[in-house]
C-alpha cells in the first residue's frame, strides 16, 4: 500500500502503519521471506512488529484486518460503534474477492513455498481497491485533511 501511495503522490495525505494483534514477533522486522518475496517486485519492507492499542482507534480511521480471526480481536479493542466502524477485512476493498466471496487473506507463514508471492499477489489487488477508496475519501474532505 505504501508503494501504491507513493506512486500516486499521496504521501502527505495518508498515514499508513502495520500492527499485529498478538505479540509473537513484536520487535521483529518482517519475515525474511516475505521480505524476499517483496524485493523480487521491487518493494523493500521494513520497520518493527508491533502489536496494535486502543489509542489506534484514534490514530487512525481504518484499521484493516487479514481474516476474521483479527477482526475479532481488533473489535474487542474497539470502545464504541465508531471504533467498531473503522475494523474491516482487507480482501474487501477487492471486488473480485467480494464477487467471490473469499476475503480473508491466507496465512502464508507455515505454507509451501511461493505462499508470500501468493500473498503479495492478494494484497496488492486489495490494496488497489483500497487506494480507490482512500482516494475518494480526500476527495470528499477539505483540502487539509490527511487519511490514516
Amino acid at each position: 500500500m505504501r508503494a501504491l501511495v507513493e506512486e500516486e503522490g499521496m504521501s502527505d495525505s495518508v498515514v499508513l502503519d502495520s500492527a499485529g494483534t498478538g505479540e509473537w514477533h513484536v520487535g521483529s522486522p518482517p519475515d525474511t521471506r516475505a521480505r524476499a518475496a517483496a524485493r523480487k517486485r521491487g518493494l523493500e519492507l521494513g520497520g518493527a512488529a508491533r502489536t496494535v492499542s486502543r489509542s489506534d482507534f484514534e490514530d487512525f480511521d481504518l484499521l484493516l484486518a487479514m481474516d476474521r480471526s483479527n477482526v475479532a480481536d481488533l473489535r474487542s479493542l474497539a470502545r464504541n460503534e465508531d471504533d467498531l466502524a473503522k475494523v474491516r477485512l482487507l480482501r474487501e476493498f477487492d471486488p473480485q474477492s467480494v464477487r467471490a466471496g473469499d476475503l480473508e487473506v491466507p496465512d502464508p507463514y507455515y505454507g509451501a513455498p511461493g505462499g508470500f508471492d501468493e500473498v503479495l499477489d492478494i494484497v496488492h489487488a486489495a490494496c488497489t481497491g483500497l487506494l480507490e477508496h482512500v482516494r475518494d475519501i480526500l476527495d470528499a474532505r477539505p483540502r487539509s485533511g490527511t487519511t490514516k
